[in-house]
């Protein structure tokens, strides 16, 4: 494929993607987290595979920058699906047993 294209699908999957997130009620923000969660996964063990497998210097610091990233946004995806399951969670209670 030429630039053109490859450009063109990424504007179309950035828009569309924004339209599918944006309409997503606060509720079910937490199971569109964990689903991102895992692909974000599945994005890091594809990265460490490339940079295993790469002869090339030029494509080894690109994928291990991929690697860097991608686990950096898996990562920060669970800090932040713990803390919105956290915002969902009851009251805690004290040591007397009655909630604060």
């Amino acid at each position: 494929m030429d630039a053109v294209t490859l450009l063109t699908i990424t504007v179309l999957a950035v828009f569309v993607g924004f339209e599918v997130v944006s309409k997503v009620t606060s509720k079910l923000h937490t199971p569109l987290m964990s689903g991102a969660n895992a692909i974000h996964g599945i994005i890091l063990v594809g990265a460490i595979i490339v940079a295993g497998q790469t002869q090339d210097a030029a494509l080894l610091v690109v994928a291990l920058i991929a690697v860097v990233l991608a686990t950096a946004n898996l990562v920060g995806g669970f800090v932040v699906t713990d803390r919105m399951l956290e915002m969902f969670g009851g009251r805690k209670s004290t040591k007397g047993g009655e909630a604060k």
